[in-house]
């Protein structure tokens, strides 16, 4: 009897999760032309379609000319598109597995300590006036440190059989190493002479204007989504806990331990590429939560694009709204998703 309502419900679902893809895909598309378009130059979409081709066109309306428009799109505009799109879906992404990790929907990527980690060996490097190379370098070594410490510290809740206070130590063990960073990076600021003061606020805030190369973005996002995507349909069953998972032949403690360093390594890459942008890894799949529902499988990518989305959206704001200054990425992503968060949280309460 209960059949053809099941049918339906999973009929309704489906079509509802149909719908979310199309309006993401149709949304990032545009976002994508008009990060590529606009700025304090503007450029038509038909010249940024030739740019994209290696064509050139005429000068029209008071337009660059072709060549000068796609040196425009092709070395400024395209990978600092590419960079903020792989690093919202790298902290969205992270943010999903790390709330399924934490079986909290108030989980996001910085809370295990490795964003700073990163930004305290990132605020060294430029405290010392290393070149932008090293900086990144740094701050991707300060991420993996602070991965291992915290997983060091923490590796017990990895394996236990039975994880009913598992994630409140892990959660505690790595709010303690975040402080700890935060102090050396509060250190690094009081003592900074006044040249280096401002890029070491960007870069605490999120900047996508010294991303020249997006490459280890993508390439980590590729990686991350291979890895997590295959195994979303475990994580629907590690949700309803260990003993359910293990009836049921999934490996838990594996599963969480692979979405831990899945995690981390995916917000290490972001921030390393742009700083530390937040909000994103905790708004983002909240958001998609009350559409779509709990199900990883919808869950897990639908984040990593809706995430791409956002930031690069953040990001044409923040060179635009002020133009021809920029503000920082992470400023735009808080000042949106301060207020998106609390209107959620008060219409879930309604």
């Amino acid at each position: 009897m209960n059949l053809p309502v099941s049918h339906a419900r999973a009929s309704m679902n489906a079509r509802r999760a149909c719908s979310v893809w199309v309006a993401l895909a149709l949304t990032g598309l545009v976002v994508f032309v008009a990060a590529l378009a606009l700025g304090s130059v503007t450029i038509s979409p038909w010249q940024v379609l030739l740019a994209l081709v290696h064509a050139s066109s005429h000068v029209a309306d008071g337009r660059p000319a072709g060549d000068l428009a796609g040196e425009i799109v092709r070395s400024l505009r395209l990978p600092r598109a590419l960079a903020g799109f792989s690093c919202g879906a790298l902290l969205a992404l992270a943010g999903a597995l790390l709330q399924v990790l934490l079986r909290n929907p108030l989980a996001e990527p910085y809370v295990l300590g490795v964003s700073g980690g990163a930004a305290a060996f990132a605020v060294a490097a430029l405290f010392a006036g290393c070149a932008w190379w090293f900086v990144d370098v740094a701050s991707f070594s300060g991420a993996l440190l602070s991965i291992a410490l915290v997983l060091g510290l923490a590796r017990r809740e990895f394996w236990r059989g039975e994880r009913q206070e598992a994630s409140p130590r892990l959660l505690l063990t790595g709010v303690v190493v975040a402080t700890g960073w935060g102090a050396a990076i509060t250190l690094f600021i009081a003592l900074a002479p006044d040249d280096r003061l401002r890029g070491i606020v960007f870069w605490l805030t999120g900047d996508l204007n010294g991303a020249a190369s997006p490459w280890l973005a993508l390439v980590a996002l590729a990686v991350a989504l291979a890895v997590a995507v295959p195994v979303a349909p475990q994580l629907n069953v590690l949700l309803r806990g260990d003993a359910l998972a293990s009836s049921l032949g999934v490996p838990a403690a594996k599963l969480r331990l692979r979405i831990y360093v899945v995690a981390s390594l995916a917000a290490a890459a972001s921030v390393t590429t742009a700083g530390t942008i937040g909000f994103v890894g905790l708004v983002v799949p909240h958001a998609l939560r009350l559409v779509l529902g709990n199900d990883q499988r919808m869950l897990v990518p639908a984040s990593a694009l809706a995430g791409g989305i956002a930031v690069m959206g953040a990001d044409l704001a923040a060179r635009t709204v002020i133009a021809p200054a920029q503000l920082p990425v992470g400023v735009v992503t808080a000042l949106v998703g301060v207020p998106v968060f609390l209107w959620m949280l008060l219409g879930k309460r309604r």
